[in-house]
């Protein structure tokens, strides 16, 4: 009877074993999650896997033994309770496929009011105050320079949340 299990992945290789994995007919479910990151200095929208290196997959242990699906390139192990590989139930399984959240963030995103250090430049070590996006490559932050509110404009890559 076909059930749905949880693998775990090599690091970085969930794209080849969802492959060889599909050539074995083996349904897999990877859910991804769009969200917005800074990437390079720039903020942008990034697609990754809501689990990172987890896969779950669909076979009947009779059919496929579960050692073949075990020694599938870019498979690390199954995830077991005891000896057994464990079943997901299947309406874990429709909650993942019908979840489609929006506007998720990355939790190291600034965003206006956030706190953050300034790590590169003439000011260097300062705290500062988020206030927004100045481009593609650089932010306006407020700066605290000799009890005065200063709004200065920084590279993405100089700063970070605190």
């Amino acid at each position: 009877m076909e059930s749905w299990y949880l693998l775990y992945c090599k690091r970085g290789q969930q794209l080849r074993a969802q492959e060889h994995l599909e050539r074995q007919t083996v349904s897999c479910l990877t859910p991804m999650i769009t969200l917005e990151k800074l990437v390079r200095g720039k903020r942008t929208a990034v697609s990754e896997p809501l689990f990172p290196n987890y896969m779950f997959v669909k076979f009947d242990p009779e059919n496929i033994h579960t050692t073949t699906v075990n020694s599938t390139r870019g498979v690390s192990h199954f995830v077991r309770f005891g000896a057994q590989p464990a079943n997901v139930p299947d309406e874990v399984i429709e909650q993942l496929i019908n979840y489609h959240p929006e506007n998720v963030t990355d939790p190291d995103t600034p965003y206006p009011g956030d706190s953050v250090v300034i790590t590169e430049g003439a000011f260097e070590g300062l705290e500062a105050i988020f206030s927004e996006p100045d481009g593609e490559a650089r932010s306006m932050l407020l700066l605290n320079l000799l009890n005065k509110q200063v709004r200065q404009s920084v590279k993405n890559t100089d700063f970070r949340k605190v």
